[in-house]
């Protein structure tokens, strides 16, 4: 039996199977899976084979059970036998998963060995991937191999009756992993009876404490308290960008978010995403949330506890901030002596144990689109869980983006995607990277004979793919393709289909930055049939940081006025408005873009949103954020004639936004509220997108449209774009599985590298 069924319960699953139904024989892993010989009456054997594939253990996936019939031995009793190794297909691992409901119960019963001890777990549940050194599962291929079970903890372990039953990492306040609190480089554990009291305290006291969970660090403090908050931000130099906060139960989370009843079973799920909902407005001062959480934000991202220690540390009632435990920009801190080194300058104090996570794995966060979620970012709960393709792959490592980092790594039908690991902007980010993969490459025995990577010449990930790639061959994909290919590979689908890949940037094969991209094609080539037309990007990343900058750059593309009366061009001091000019004019340190995320910065800026940004994405998400919901007007866009000639391809679609800047400006001088404008905007880009699919339609006879980038983040635009699109008869593929933005990338690339080399 392959797929998920090692560290999930199977073992023990089939040995109370086969005893109750009077067989004999064994059941072990190994490095492909499970295997098991049941031997005695023919149709007990089939009735066993029939119940592990119909009713596996709750956390079991079986993507294969091959059966064959052997010599019979007179065996006698069935026994779990010792793992072995072998060589052949990947074993899965299962995510790690919050706790159970039996854990959980024993968790809280005073009258329970393991009341409030925080690594409380059995076979359905508790950590996995974060502690797994290689397969075979086993204690002795995990991170609790140093722990020695104690009497009682073996016997559960040795019962094939008790549900922790070959929980690998089975333990007990006796003889299993502990916590303490450090404050000051001070261990003061040993004098502290209660750690998780303490740590409770500091933080309802208005302090920052440093939290070890199963995959890394959190920085946790009070949501409602504005000075610890603030705090945090100051200490994190994180000026801006949103926190997640934690709530204990759904009725907390309730109070302070709107919930559907698929954001509720998503939020309540063993994955433990984070869930971006819609932030409550009727929530009075006295229990509000500090505004310094979520600043300039319609949604809030709420998680519920995922392990046992979570669970004891906030209570119902209560919302904690539970931000990655980092530096801004580098990866999140999983080693006690890592945090003491890096966490005591940001946290108050150290809340540490002793089981070590052997691999990083961030929080994941998910919307909602309807019912169906869309991942913004997969990690924990979700990692490493396969990707099962509609192909196969020779053995294949691609390397992703340079933003939202993870990599892909394959073989046969197979692709793992990475947990998030981060930015890849500095040697720490690149460590955890190089790292990452050699632990996934032992994980599941695939040794990449190809490598794939993106097509910019100065990505970090591209150049480790070159240095890494050791005599390999490593394969060059355009980014806005791979996007495309991520939707294809999710959903299985061969093409060509009409692509729509909006992002903030992508190289493309002009040498230019591309970002708003329509794409004709499949898993062996494209065709760039349309594009939103180019302007300049003055001073590179300057005018990624300052919105206003690209505002000035489309309105002069488009031939309109700097008028003083509009908010962008206000707040752009006098002498950068002459150089900006200048570098306009002459196009010196400049190159174009046809980017449809710095079309929306562009239009954020104009409208008084934002001017300077200190995070990716600020100014469209705030732009989102603020839509006036019962506005339907649209601003117009124009499309540029896209000719057939000689009846072949098109020559290209030009998205030109100069009607909607017209309709920008005409709104600010009429004192129409950003509100409004920011619907018109998104209305009008919508109908823009579903028109110009409806002519390429018409030219092609393609039906299926694919949605991917990290622009289609954006609930309002993907749902309006899907549904006049679903009204014209269309068919509309968008991410499920991986994110739309740059984290899906490596799942495209090689899906790509797939078809390009085979």
């Amino acid at each position: 039996m392959t797929g998920v069924v090692q560290g999930v319960g199977f073992r023990p699953f089939v040995h109370r199977l086969a005893t109750a139904a009077g067989l004999s024989g064994f059941v072990g892993n190994d490095g492909d899976g499970v295997f098991a010989e049941l031997e005695g009456d023919p149709v007990a054997v089939d009735a066993v084979v029939a119940r592990i594939v119909a009713s596996p253990p709750p956390l079991a996936h079986i993507d294969a059970v091959t059966a064959h019939a052997v010599e019979p031995t007179g065996s006698a009793g069935f026994e779990i036998v010792a793992s072995r190794a072998s060589s052949g297909a990947a074993t899965f691992v299962s995510p790690d998963l919050d706790v159970c409901e039996d854990c959980r119960r024993e968790l809280f019963d005073p009258a329970d060995r393991r009341f409030r001890y925080p690594f409380i777990n059995c076979t359905n549940c508790g950590p996995r991937f974060t502690i797994t050194l290689a397969t075979p599962y086993d204690r002795p291929a995990t991170t609790m191999a140093r722990f020695t079970m104690c009497q009682r903890c073996q016997a559960e372990y040795d019962d094939p009756t008790d549900r922790r039953f070959h929980a690998q990492p089975n333990a007990c306040p006796e003889c299993g992993p502990r916590v303490w609190i450090e404050s000051d480089g001070d261990q003061v554990g040993d004098r502290i009876a209660d750690p998780v009291a303490a740590a409770r305290a500091l933080v309802a006291g208005g302090g920052i404490v440093a939290v070890k969970g199963v995959g890394g660090f959190h920085l946790a403090c009070n949501a409602r308290n504005d000075e610890a908050v603030s705090e945090l931000r100051a200490r994190k130099n994180r000026i801006e960008k949103p926190f997640a906060v934690m709530v204990a139960d759904l009725a907390t989370a309730r109070s302070i978010v709107l919930l559907s009843d698929a954001e509720s079973e998503v939020l309540a799920s063993r994955r433990r995403p984070i869930v971006l909902a819609e932030a409550r407005t009727d929530v009075s001062a006295d229990i509000g949330l500090s505004p310094a959480v979520a600043p300039g934000m319609k949604r809030l991202g709420v998680m519920l506890p995922s392990s046992p220690l979570h669970h004891l540390l906030v209570e119902p009632g209560e919302v904690w901030v539970m931000t990655s435990g980092n530096i801004s920009a580098e990866p999140i801190v999983k080693d006690n002596d890592e945090a003491r080194r890096v966490l005591t300058h940001l946290a108050d104090a150290l809340l540490l144990h002793d089981r070590d996570i052997h691999v990083p794995c961030d929080d994941s966060v998910v919307r909602l689109l309807g019912a169906e979620e869309l991942p913004v970012r997969r990690s924990r709960g979700y990692a490493p869980l396969p990707v099962r393709l509609g192909f196969d792959t020779p053995p294949t490592l691609a390397v992703g983006g340079e933003l939202k980092a993870t990599f892909c790594l394959a073989a046969g039908r197979d692709a793992f995607m990475s947990q998030h690991i981060g930015d890849m902007e500095n040697l720490e980010t690149l460590a955890a990277f190089t790292a990452a993969v050699d632990h996934m490459q032992t994980l599941f025995r695939i040794h990449p004979e190809v490598l794939v990577a993106d097509l910019h010449p100065r990505y970090l990930s591209a150049s480790w793919a070159e240095r890494a790639a050791d005599g390999r061959p490593v394969v060059r994909v355009q980014h806005h393709h791979a996007h495309i290919a991520s939707v294809l590979a999710e959903h299985r689908h061969a093409g060509p289909v009409i692509g729509f890949s909006f992002d903030g940037t992508g190289y493309g094969t002009d040498g230019t930055i591309w970002g708003g991209e329509v794409l004709v094609g499949d898993l062996t080539g494209f065709e760039r049939v349309g594009h939103l037309a180019a302007a300049a990007l003055p001073g590179g990343d300057a005018s990624v940081r300052r919105p206003y900058r690209m505002a000035l750059s489309h309105l002069y593309r488009a031939g309109l006025p700097w008028s003083d009366a509009i908010p962008a061009v206000a707040a752009t001091p006098a002498v950068e408005r002459a150089a900006l000019r200048h570098q306009l004019e002459t196009g010196l340190n400049s190159v174009d873009t046809s980017s449809m995320g710095r079309l929306f910065d562009a239009v954020a800026s104009l409208a008084g949103v934002r001017q300077v940004v200190s995070y990716e994405g600020q100014a469209a998400m705030e732009l989102e954020a603020i839509v006036a919901p019962d506005e339907d007007g649209a601003y117009a866009f124009g499309i540029a004639d896209g000719a057939v000639a000689d009846g072949a391809a098109m020559t290209g679609s030009v998205i030109d936004p100069t009607p909607a800047l017209r309709g920008v400006l005409a709104d600010l001088a009429a004192g129409v509220g950003p509100g409004v404008i920011a619907a018109r905007f998104h209305h009008g880009l919508a109908r823009t997108v579903a028109e110009l699919a409806r002519r390429i339609r018409r030219e092609t006879g393609l039906g299926t449209v694919v949605l991917s980038g990290g622009v289609f983040q954006n609930a309002i635009l993907t749902e309006e774009v899907t549904g006049r699109l679903a009204a014209d008869g269309m068919t509309v593929l968008r991410h499920r599985i991986v994110p739309p933005n740059d984290g899906g990338l490596a799942l495209g690339q090689l899906a790509l590298a797939r078809h390009r080399t085979k």
